[in-house]
C-alpha cells in the first residue's frame, strides 16, 4: 500500500460509496475505499442483474461529471419516455410523457452492478483513490483524526470517514449511531420477466391493496419486476411453480401487457423503512443506505443516495480546513436529513393511501389520479420533482 494517510475514508464501495470517492478524488482528495468484497468484472453476456435503479437525470448529471455516463450509455441501460400508474381498485389512473415536458426521457433503468462496474472502472484511472479489498474491524476517533483497523492489522487515517456501507452499516454500529427503523410487513419480489405486447418504453406501476405493482422496461424488451406485496402474499408467489406464479403475475398487472409469456429466477427482500438518529459526529459522516432506506414504490433510494453523495462533497470542496470538523459537516446534515426526511414520509403516506381496499379512500385516491392526470401543471411539477430537475439539488446533480 502506497499511504495510510488520506484526507479520507469511504467505507463501501456500492454505487453511492463509489461515486462519493470518485467526486472527491477528482476534486484533488486523497480517499481510501474500502470494501470487503470487490465484484468481478461486468460480463455482458451474463443474465441481467436482478437488482436495478431508476437511475433519474440528477444521478445522471452527476454520473457525466464524474465521467462514467458514457461507459454506462455503451452498455444494455434502458431509457423510458413514459410512466403509466393507475389503482387495481378503480378507475383512477395518471400518465407521464417525457415529450409533454419537452424532454427526450424520463430516465433511465439500469442494472445495479453495471452502476458499480463504471465507477470501479473511473476509479482505477485516479491516481489520489486507493481502492483496498478488506474489511473493517476497529474505528478509533481522536481530536485530529479518525483510526481505522482492517482485519489483517493494517491501520489507515484520515481527516474524515464516511460510513457507506449498507443499511446494515459498521460504521454506524460502530460510531455508536442509533436508527430509527419500521417494518413495512412486505417484501419486495424482484425478477426479470417477457410479455406478450412490448414495453413501449414505458415505466408501469399497478397499485394494488397487497402493495404496487412495477413493470420497469428493460434493454433487451423485457420487463423487470418489483412487486412490494403483504410477507403473506410474498411467502405464496415465492413458493409458486413458475407456470403458476406467470399465471398469478399477469392477473395481478391486469394484463396491461398481454400474457406474461417467461419468467426469470424470483428473489425477495424485506422492506424497512430505517432513518438514522445523526447524519454526522465530529469526523464521521453516512450516506445513502447507511443513513436512510425507504420504501422503494417510487424508486427514488438509490437517487437520494446519490444527492447525499453530491452534497458531501460540495460541502467539503467548500470547506477552508479540516475535514472532520463537526461545522463542516453540519451543513451536509441540514441540507439533506430534512430532505430525505420529507421523502420518506411521502412514500409512506403512498403506501398509506394505496395500500389497502379501505372503502372510504378508494374513491378518493382514484379522483386525486384523475383529477393530477388532467392538470398539466401539477403533473409536470410533480415529474420534474421526481426526475430531479427541480428542487435543492447540489451542484454536482443539476442538469
Amino acid at each position: 500500500m502506497k499511504q495510510t494517510r488520506f484526507d479520507v475514508i469511504v467505507v463501501g464501495a456500492g454505487m453511492v460509496g463509489a461515486a462519493l470517492a470518485c467526486a472527491l478524488g477528482l476534486s484533488g482528495k486523497r480517499v481510501a475505499l474500502l470494501e470487503p468484497h470487490l465484484p468481478a468484472s461486468f460480463d455482458l453476456d451474463a443474465e441481467p442483474d436482478l437488482r436495478v435503479s431508476a437511475i433519474n437525470r440528477a444521478s445522471q448529471a452527476l454520473f457525466e461529471r464524474l465521467g462514467v455516463w458514457q461507459a454506462l450509455a455503451a452498455q444494455r441501460i434502458s431509457p423510458f419516455e413514459n410512466m403509466t400508474v393507475w389503482d387495481a381498485t378503480g378507475s383512477g389512473e395518471i400518465h407521464f410523457d417525457s415529450a409533454e415536458m419537452g424532454e427526450p426521457y424520463l430516465g433511465h433503468i439500469i442494472e445495479n452492478r453495471l452502476v458499480q462496474w463504471a465507477l470501479l472502472q473511473r476509479l482505477a484511472q485516479l491516481a489520489s483513490v486507493t481502492v483496498i479489498e478488506a474489511a473493517l474491524s476497529e474505528l478509533a476517533f481522536e481530536p485530529d483524526q479518525v483510526t481505522v483497523s482492517l482485519a489483517d492489522g493494517t491501520e489507515l487515517s484520515a481527516e474524515l470517514l464516511v460510513g457507506a456501507d449498507g443499511a446494515h452499516s459498521r460504521v454506524r454500529a460502530l460510531a455508536g449511531i442509533e436508527v430509527l427503523s419500521r417494518a413495512y410487513d412486505q417484501k419486495g419480489i424482484v425478477c426479470h420477466v417477457a410479455t406478450e405486447k412490448p414495453h413501449q418504453r414505458t415505466a408501469w406501476q399497478r397499485f394494488l391493496p397487497s402493495g404496487p405493482l412495477a413493470f420497469l422496461p428493460l434493454a433487451d424488451g423485457r420487463c423487470s419486476l418489483v412487486w412490494s406485496c403483504d410477507d403473506a402474499v410474498a411467502e405464496q408467489m415465492m413458493a409458486l411453480s413458475d407456470e403458476d406464479f406467470r399465471l398469478e403475475l399477469a392477473q395481478a398487472f391486469g394484463e396491461r401487457l398481454g400474457a406474461v409469456t417467461a419468467v426469470s429466477e424470483r428473489a425477495a427482500f424485506p422492506l424497512l423503512r430505517r432513518h438514522a438518529e445523526q447524519y454526522v459526529k465530529p469526523r464521521l459522516a453516512l450516506v445513502g443506505d447507511a443513513a436512510h432506506t425507504i420504501h422503494p414504490l417510487a424508486g427514488q433510494g438509490v437517487n437520494i443516495g446519490l444527492l447525499d453523495a453530491s452534497a458531501l462533497t460540495e460541502s467539503l470542496l467548500e470547506s477552508k480546513g479540516d475535514l472532520g470538523q463537526l461545522r463542516v459537516l453540519r451543513r451536509y446534515e441540514r441540507w439533506r436529513r430534512g430532505n430525505n426526511s420529507l421523502m420518506m414520509h411521502t412514500m409512506d403516506g403512498f403506501y398509506r393511501v394505496f395500500g389497502n381496499d379501505h372503502l372510504p379512500l378508494v374513491p378518493l385516491r382514484n379522483f386525486a389520479l384523475s383529477f393530477a392526470d388532467r392538470v398539466s401543471p401539477l403533473k409536470s411539477q410533480l415529474m420534474r420533482h421526481a426526475m430531479g430537475l427541480e428542487g435543492d439539488l447540489p451542484q454536482w446533480s443539476r442538469s
